[in-house]
């Protein structure tokens, strides 16, 4: 009898950190119970680590309350990327093949490698998502076994600055290995998106406390992808700095007011003593200038409005109030709030709230990739006393997380995590199977 699995996934935010834990059944099923997140200030800028030490600190007690409430042990962990510096790079490679020859899978992933062999200056590749396949100038959804003269492969490489994976890789010295780096966006695009919203034209905007994300589809495949420096925490920094308040009062303000980007129909009243068609005049202002940025990537990404059905806004500034009715003025593109993944059985209802969307799309990806018999939680067996499955951490009975105040030192693991996207190269055989089974079903 097959045992179920557990997946561990952490996503690291400009304002605060999430860990969470999905447990897939033998039969398919992915449930979610088990939710922890802790709120930081000036660690992560931009989405990039900071304060390396802090953000330790966080994770442990993240991961300790999580074991705490499945009575086990985090041996690896699914680790979401995102920040400022992600972003696509479009690479494109031709090829004159024999035309006496079918065209393999091999040499497909030769083509693909090619087109990532180049460095690209100051920054690392992080994933490759193949955009398009061409035989003799004709687009096709899997060349393999078609005969011709010529192959042309377009793949979007998914590239950051260095320091991006550098510090993910320096937090996960902390004894728990990261089992993968899964790009946040592209998750989240997988997992939310429909296939007619890839099919038809879609624009995904991640509106968060620092960065907001654009990742646009069309044809059933990312076809561009942009992180901007703005967010939530700008619009309450204006709000601060204009009125001379605190942050966390301006902050107050700022999600108290029922609609701040219509500062002429606010109400005459004050929010903390300040006056609310006051503080709507910056959020108004800032918000305009964000939406602009965000408009401008279709001309960047070479795309017109008139290709693109569908806006799906998500993010922790995506509820601000009248935010999604402005977009759709603005843009003229039909606007709407994600939602969570459907592949998720989320039984706790206090975390199934929107807020959440990356955290379970970084599960549900990694619920994907897990290889049978994989875990990432070791649960403790009691046989006369607590008897561990995996090495032994210390040898005090498990508490409730609420009662765990210390974490036992992690003993050296046999087995250590993968190095940032080394993977890449199972990525890359894997690309064409992935074309297969689509044109199976």
């Amino acid at each position: 009898m097959k045992k179920n699995q557990y997946i561990v996934a952490l996503e690291i935010g400009s304002s605060k950190i999430v860990g969470a834990i999905a447990e897939k059944s033998s039969d398919g099923f992915l449930n979610v119970r088990y939710l922890q997140e802790e709120k930081h200030l000036n660690c992560v800028r931009y989405g990039i680590v900071q304060n390396v030490e802090n953000i330790k600190s966080i994770i442990n007690r993240i991961l300790k309350n999580l074991e705490g409430a499945v009575d086990g042990r985090v041996t690896q962990v699914y680790m979401g990327v995102s920040g400022r510096s992600l972003h696509s790079i479009v690479s494109e490679v031709n090829r004159s093949v024999d035309t006496t020859v079918a065209i393999t899978k091999e040499l497909i992933d030769r083509i693909i490698r090619e087109a990532t062999s180049n460095p690209i200056r100051n920054h690392d590749t992080v994933d490759i998502v193949p955009r398009a396949y061409y035989v003799d100038k004709v687009e096709t959804p899997n060349p393999v076994g078609q005969f011709g003269s010529s192959i042309k492969i377009k793949v979007n490489l998914i590239v950051a600055k260095p320091s991006l994976k550098l510090n993910l890789n320096r937090l996960m010295t902390f004894g728990v290995p990261a089992k993968d780096y899964i790009v946040t966006p592209l998750a989240v695009g997988e997992q939310i998106l429909s296939e007619s919203d890839r099919e038809l034209g879609c624009m995904l905007v991640d509106m968060g406390a620092e960065t907001t994300t654009v990742s646009i589809y069309k044809n059933k495949a990312l076809i561009y992808l942009n992180t901007l420096p703005l967010g939530g925490r700008n619009l309450t920094r204006d709000v601060m700095i204009g009125l001379n308040e605190r942050e966390e009062t301006a902050e107050n303000v700022k999600k108290n007011i029922n609609n701040p980007l219509d500062p002429n129909n606010v109400s005459e009243v004050s929010i903390d003593g300040v006056r609310a068609r006051d503080a709507a005049n910056y959020i108004s202002a800032r918000t305009g200038e964000i939406i602009a940025n965000i408009n401008q990537q279709l001309a960047n990404a070479e795309v017109s409005p008139e290709e693109i059905k569908s806006i799906v806004l998500i993010g922790g500034c995506a509820h601000l109030g009248g935010l999604q009715q402005r977009l759709a003025e603005t843009i003229n593109i039909k606007v709407r709030m994600g939602q969570n993944p459907s592949t998720l059985n989320i039984l706790n209802p206090e975390i199934n709230r929107m807020e959440y969307i990356e955290i379970f799309s970084l599960l549900a990806k990694a619920a994907e990739q897990i290889e049978d018999g994989e875990t990432c939680i070791e649960l403790n067996r009691y046989e006369n006393g607590p008897v561990f499955e995996g090495p032994q951490r210390g040898t005090e009975p498990a508490r409730p997380a609420d009662d765990r105040t210390a974490r036992p030192p992690r003993q050296e693991k046999e087995k250590k995590g993968k190095g940032f996207f080394t993977r890449l190269g199972a990525k890359l055989n894997n690309l064409m199977s992935e074309d297969d089974n689509d044109d199976d079903q």
